[in-house]
C-alpha cells in the first residue's frame, strides 16, 4: 500500500514521485526443489517454516551431528528423513540443493562436500569465514556447474526491490550517505557461537554482514572501509563502527553490536530526496520517500511481514531451474567482495579466528 500526504517540496526536489512497486514474483511460483538441511539450529528452523508457509519447496531431509538433534528436528517440522551425519545427507539422490545452515566456521568445509556431491547450495551468511574460503568455494561451484549462492535473505525482498528501483532510476538524485545498523543483545556465554574464536563468531560476521550488504547494494563497490571496535571477553569483535566509501565519494556509515539492541534501521540520502527503512530493515519492512526538506511523498508497506526466508529459497529454485549458477540479486562476486571486507575491517579490529 502507497500513501502520499501533502508536504512543501522544495523546487529541483522529487516532487510528484511516488514509489515503485516491487517486482519481486510470490515465492510460491517458483520452481520446486528438494532441500536437504545441513545443521539443525535455530536459523534453520525459520528458513524451514517460510518454506513450508510460503513456498511449493519441498524439505526432503535434515542432517546433523547429533541423530537426536536431526529427528527431533525432522518431527518438529514434518521432514521425511533425519539423518546423524552430514555425508548421508549429501548421498541422498533426492536431495537437489544442501541449505547450510551450520556456524560460520563450517560453511567452507560444508558447502565444498555438497558440491563435490553434486548438490546445489544456498550457504547461510557470513558466507565464509574469510575472503580466501569463499574464493575456493567459489571456484569448485563454477568448476563443478552448480549454484552457490550466499543466504543474504534482504536482497531478495520486495522491499528493497523498491530501494534498487529508487536507485535504478535516480529518484533521489546523487547519493551522498547511507547509514544502516544492526545490535542485538546477546548474553555473554563464552560457549555461545557468537562469542566462540573457534566458531568464527562475533558481531561483524553474523549481524554487521547485513548493514555492509545494504551498504554495498547502494554504494556499489567500496574505495575505502575503516573500523573502530572493541572485543568481547573471547577476542571476538563485540562492537564496532565502521565508514565506508564509494569511487565517487559518498560515505556509508554502519554499526553492529552484539552488546545492545539497537535501532536496526537504515537509511539512503541524495541530491534531491531520501529513503528511510523502518527497523528490522533488512527483514520485511516499511519504506519511506522524504523529500530534501525530510517530508513525506510516498511510502511503501510490505503485503506481509512474516516468513521472509522464502524469498531466498524462491530465488535459488528459480536460478536452478533456469540454469543459472549465481543469482542477480546476490551474485558470487558481491560475496566474495564483502569477505575480503569482512578480513581487512577484522584485522583493524584484532579479530583472528584459529586455524585461519
Amino acid at each position: 500500500m502507497n500513501t502520499t500526504e501533502d508536504s512543501p517540496i522544495p523546487a529541483g526536489s522529487a516532487a510528484g514521485t511516488a514509489l515503485p512497486a516491487p517486482r519481486t514474483l510470490p515465492p510460491r511460483s517458483a520452481p520446486v526443489l528438494r532441500w536437504g538441511v545441513l545443521g539443525p539450529g535455530g536459523i534453520a528452523d525459520t528458513f524451514v517454516r517460510a518454506l513450508q508457509a510460503s513456498t511449493a519447496q519441498e524439505v526432503v531431509a535434515v542432517g546433523s551431528r547429533s541423530a537426536e538433534r536431526a529427528e527431533a528436528f525432522a518431527r518438529r517440522l514434518g521432514i521425511p528423513t533425519a539423518y546423524g551425519g552430514y555425508a548421508e545427507l549429501l548421498a541422498d539422490e533426492r536431495v537437489d540443493i544442501v541449505y547450510v545452515a551450520t556456524p560460520h566456521s563450517e560453511h567452507f568445509t560444508q558447502a565444498m562436500q555438497a558440491i563435490g556431491a553434486g548438490k546445489h547450495v544456498l550457504v547461510e551468511k557470513a558466507f565464509t569465514r574469510n575472503a580466501r574460503e569463499a574464493e575456493q568455494l567459489i571456484g569448485a561451484a563454477r568448476a563443478q556447474g552448480r549454484f552457490l549462492m550466499e543466504a543474504m535473505w534482504p536482497r531478495c525482498l520486495p522491499h528493497m526491490d523498491v530501494v534498487r528501483q529508487c536507485l535504478e532510476r535516480e529518484l533521489l538524485g546523487e547519493v551522498h550517505t547511507v547509514m544502516a545498523d544492526h545490535g542485538q543483545y546477546m548474553t555473554p556465554d563464552p560457549h555461545s557461537r557468537l562469542y566462540a574464536p573457534e566458531l568464527a563468531g562475533g558481531a561483524l560476521l553474523d549481524l554487521g554482514v547485513y548493514p555492509l550488504s545494504f551498504a554495498s547494494m547502494v554504494l556499489g563497490p567500496f574505495a575505502t572501509a575503516s573500523a573502530i571496535g572493541s572485543r568481547t571477553f573471547t577476542g571476538v569483535d563485540a562492537q564496532s563502527s565502521v565508514v565506508v566509501t564509494n569511487a565517487r565519494g559518498a560515505h556509508g556509515l554502519l554499526h553492529t553490536t552484539l552488546l545492545a539492541r539497537t535501532p536496526t534501521t537504515a537509511s539512503v540520502s541524495g541530491s534531491l530526496a531520501g529513503l528511510e527503512l523502518e527497523g528490522a530493515f533488512y527483514a520485511p519492512t516499511s519504506v519511506r520517500l522524504l523529500d530534501r526538506a525530510g517530508q513525506l511523498i510516498d511510502c511503501y508497506e510490505p503485503e506481509s511481514r512474516e516468513h521472509g526466508y522464502a524469498y531466498e529459497a524462491a530465488e535459488a529454485a528459480r536460478c536452478v531451474a533456469e540454469g543459472r549458477l549465481e543469482s542477480d540479486l546476490m551474485p558470487v562476486s558481491e560475496s566474495l567482495r564483502l569477505m575480503r571486507t569482512t578480513d581487512d575491517l577484522r584485522e583493524q579490529l584484532g579479530v583472528r579466528y584459529p586455524g585461519e
